[in-house]
């Protein structure tokens, strides 16, 4: 008797600027699971409405009761949620809160762990405390931007420097400011994203990229990319359209090689995270107390949705690894069945 294959919903879309993204997530993904192993659907969410996709693009509701669907006659409810949405709600926490409720396993980390990483302010100041380098930073909220006065900020921060969402990916609403008159609508634009707005320091160097994932009695960190953009930082053009250079293994020593992956992977079980994460850094170059110059690793922030398209970071990864992306994701999701 043939065994019964698990049921994947890779579960896409999204409230966020990213939706679009996330789609083209979903697809990789969909691609690269092994469809002798598991029965998969795509599953789209955007607001309330929750629909899965069928052959000849044919959209079904999803029940929110307990993420089931038809599929002609037959109740289809999976065993396993496959989460690609970059941003909210699946990487903030609030769809893995739905999950643990009705009892299904899903790709990522918990709720608590996505809220953290989610908010980057706060991800920052709490890595800080375990010795991990990060840019000096503020956060802006929605409501209070008048009780902030723009050479404090400046005094504070420096320029130039960046102003960003403090929750969302993809480079929307970034920008970076040069001079003191660009600060108040740069803080304008990151709000129409997230009610809370960071300003970040400017720190020039390499930026470096570095993907890691973690199943029982198993730890694999994958090879550092090097990102070269041809814009004036990573954003979403360079992201989406190619204005970037990816190169892996990164051109950097074995000594920096091996330092970041090591950070990345201590990070990694600091949090607690599970599924794959990606975290970006940027190397600075420093002079110690012996007037010696080193490279200092800095964490930018931590993609615990990572792309998946064929051209994204973590399958360039996996693939410098010598390793197939369908055995990867077989595994990430076997460890949780």
């Amino acid at each position: 008797m043939m065994k019964k294959k698990k049921i994947i919903a890779v579960v896409c879309g999204g409230d966020s600027s990213e939706h679009e993204v996330s789609l083209r997530s979903a697809q990789g993904i969909y691609s690269f699971l092994d469809k002798e192993k598991f029965e998969v659907y795509i599953v789209v969410l955007n607001g309330l409405t929750w629909e899965a996709e069928l052959e000849g693009g044919k959209r079904v509701p999803v029940s929110r009761e307990d993420f089931s669907f038809k599929v002609g006659r037959r109740t289809v409810k999976p065993d396993f949620a496959y989460i690609t949405i970059h941003g909210t709600p699946g990487e903030d926490g609030v769809l893995q809160g739905y999950f643990d409720l009705i009892r299904m396993p899903y790709s990522t980390s918990n709720v608590l762990i996505e809220s953290l990483t989610f908010n980057k302010f706060m991800l920052n100041q709490y890595l800080k405390g375990f010795g991990v380098s990060v840019s000096e930073s503020l956060v802006v909220r929605k409501g209070n931007e008048d009780l902030v006065i723009d050479d404090e900020i400046i005094n504070h921060i420096g320029l130039p420097c960046f102003v960003k969402p403090n929750a969302g990916g993809s480079s929307f609403g970034v920008t970076k400011v040069k001079q003191l008159e660009e600060l108040r609508p740069s803080i304008r634009k990151a709000m129409d994203e997230s009610d809370e707005v960071m300003v970040e320091a400017f720190m020039p160097g390499t930026e470096l990229t570095c993907g890691c994932y973690k199943v029982t009695g198993k730890s694999v960190v994958f090879p550092v990319t090097e990102v070269v953009t041809h814009n004036e930082f990573f954003d979403y053009d360079a992201k989406y359209k190619g204005e970037v250079d990816e190169i892996t293994p990164a051109r950097i020593s074995d000594d920096l090689r091996d330092r970041v992956q090591e950070l990345t992977s201590a990070i990694y079980d600091i949090l607690g995270c599970s599924g794959i994460i990606r975290i970006d850094y940027i190397v600075t170059k420093v002079t110690d107390e012996d007037d010696c110059e080193r490279e200092r690793i800095n964490m930018l922030e931590i993609n615990t949705t990572p792309g998946m398209t064929a051209t994204s970071f973590i399958p360039q990864q996996v693939r410098a690894a010598g390793l197939d992306i369908k055995d990867v994701l077989t595994e990430i999701i076997e460890d949780k069945l």
